[in-house]
């Protein structure tokens, strides 16, 4: 029984013929090229005035937080259920991140629980669009208004996502992606800093380029301690022929969502990524849930998968539960969701049969608990 992977990349001629041309001709005065068509076609895409590729998403956000000043004594809040990549920014910059719990049907942010976690030291709020799903963007933005500070979109995992017509990470002070190579368009390792903020894109720009400003004429003159986060060309040339493919590529995870949905739905007690009304989601990681009243749990789902040879990728793990930060077991839904959840396969050249292998492993599960608890 061959494997079935939970995710890779879709590479075509497209992309190995850009990037053999970047790594032929990319150099000398043409080091940049790919990089600055990257950032134009992204920008045009997702409809921002301002974009910076970046070695990384984690990198992007670090970039940004530290522009807008945040440091020792600061306090940043985000969602208790996230990726570390998230949170690490935060602590690099000697700032702390305030963990609140999500929503139980988004697995996004609460907003409630934010405002009550909100101090005199709070200067950032970061929305996790987790697997594609969409946080509450209105009303973040109007808490932002309310107390004066920056919402930001982390849109890792969103790339296709859209709140009412915009789409995810042109909405905030700032957004971040992520372009690793499991992402819906990947450039290997890489991610892109986005804003509509002049003053805010080129305070990045100079951290960005070692502290060194563009509006700077002396050579290797540093205006400020900076960092080192830049895409290559190479890396840039396969972006820009994902991009070109972007709403294939989009329109495919949708389908293999889809096809998850219409399978999955007849189990009572099952739930997957939701796409509330006015709203579209890029579905980057179709999620299964399970209600505890099916009694199945993270475990068992793994061992199932792993017996029929398919990766197991599960839930993120609440934060706050890792060994680096204090446990916050009251975040009932973080705590809840990730063992009784998994991520499925969803890879763009994934068969319909495979899918239906995938299906058949949790109906398998699905009727032994259902059984037992019957």
């Amino acid at each position: 029984m061959n494997p079935i992977y939970y995710t890779k990349p879709s590479i075509t001629e497209l992309e190995i013929r850009y990037a053999t041309d970047a790594a032929t001709n990319g150099w000398g005065e043409h080091c940049y090229e790919y990089i600055n068509r990257f950032e134009q076609s992204f920008k045009q895409y997702l409809g921002v005035k301002y974009a910076i590729a970046t070695s990384s998403c984690t990198g992007a956000l670090h970039m940004g937080l530290a522009a807008l000043g945040i440091g020792p004594g600061d306090e940043v809040i985000l969602a208790d259920t996230n990726w570390i990549a998230t949170a690490a920014p935060i602590t690099y910059l000697g700032a702390e991140p305030v963990f609140v719990d999500i929503l139980p049907d988004t697995w996004c942010i609460d907003p409630d629980k934010i405002e009550t976690a909100i101090t005199s030291k709070t200067k950032a709020i970061i929305a996790v669009h987790i697997y594609g799903n969409l946080c509450e963007m209105n009303r973040l933005l109007d808490i932002g208004r309310k107390y004066g500070i920056p919402v930001i979109e982390d849109a890792a995992e969103a790339i296709g996502s859209r709140w009412q017509n915009n789409y995810c990470g042109s909405l905030g002070k700032f957004g971040t992606f992520s372009f690793h190579g499991t992402k819906t368009i990947t450039t290997g390792e890489g991610g892109i800093f986005v804003t509509q903020d002049k003053a805010l894109y080129e305070k990045v720009l100079t951290l960005s380029n070692h502290g060194r400003s563009a509006a700077q004429t002396k050579q290797f003159w540093a205006d400020c301690i900076g960092f080192k986060y830049k895409l290559s060309n190479i890396q840039a040339a396969i972006g820009c022929a994902q991009l070109e493919r972007i709403n294939e590529l989009i329109s495919r995870k949708r389908e293999i969502f889809d096809y998850y949905q219409k399978q999955l739905s007849k189990l009572k007690g099952v739930t997957m990524n939701p796409e509330s009304p006015g709203t579209t989601n890029g579905y980057w990681m179709p999620t299964v849930v399970f209600d505890h009243t099916t009694g199945i749990t993270r475990e068992a789902l793994i061992k199932r998968f792993k017996s029929d040879n398919i990766d197991a990728r599960v839930f993120f793990h609440p934060l706050s539960s890792l060994p680096m930060f204090s446990a916050q077991p009251e975040h009932t839904h973080s705590y809840n969701i990730s063992l009784r959840a998994i991520n499925l396969p969803s890879y763009h050249d994934l068969k319909k049969e495979e899918q239906d292998r995938v299906i058949q492993s949790i109906q398998t599960v699905y009727a032994e608990f259902h059984k037992h608890i019957r």
